[in-house]
């Protein structure tokens, strides 16, 4: 009964043991690697053989200005700086951008000036345009969404002029029941 235990603690030394000598192997290993060489390349010569595009360059500072000014809810100046992006880059990648970017600010609840018919639009153009584009699929989301609101609406009118003839309807035949009681 008075026997010492040293199975569980012997076997916890091992574990440890074995951890040093693994992370020590593991930093031998490393030194036995050859060093990678990198290419010296400087900004100089990246200069020389790739002329920067300045069209580039403005074209995507006025895209990020365009959704600076969306977050501080200036539609009209993102309006105008997407309208630039889209003049610039023509039917290349950032006008897609700037053609989605268009589609929801005329669509965006907070602008007081929004129209569907014209969000619409843009996200129709910007599918037809650029149908490989990383927005596309996006933008047919909006334009299922937008014609699904249109025809939403275009129902409730129809079922405001129902209710409408309706109302007019009962008023004539209340009339027709007072005349009959006198």
């Amino acid at each position: 009964m008075g026997g010492k235990r040293t199975g569980a603690r012997n076997l916890f030394y091992l574990c440890i043991a074995g951890l040093i000598f693994l992370s020590l192997w593991g930093c031998v290993r490393l030194r036995e690697k050859e060093p990678v060489q990198f290419k010296k390349e400087t900004v100089e010569s990246k200069k020389e053989s790739a002329p920067i595009d300045e069209n580039l360059i403005t074209v995507s500072k006025s895209l990020l200005w365009a959704k600076i000014l969306l977050e501080r809810q200036d539609y009209d100046g993102a309006l105008k700086e997407n309208q630039k992006v889209l003049a610039l880059s023509g039917k290349t990648p950032p006008g897609d951008d700037a053609l989605y970017n268009m589609g929801l600010i005329y669509a965006h609840f907070g602008n007081p000036k929004k129209d569907y018919g014209k969000s619409l639009a843009f996200f129709k153009r910007m599918t037809i345009d650029y149908p490989q584009s990383a927005l596309a699929e996006q933008a047919r989301i909006w334009i299922g969404m937008l014609q699904e609101n249109e025809k939403l609406n275009q129902t409730i009118q129809k079922l405001n002029l129902v209710i409408e003839e309706s109302k007019r309807v009962d008023i004539e035949i209340e009339e027709k029941k007072r005349e009959k009681a006198k």
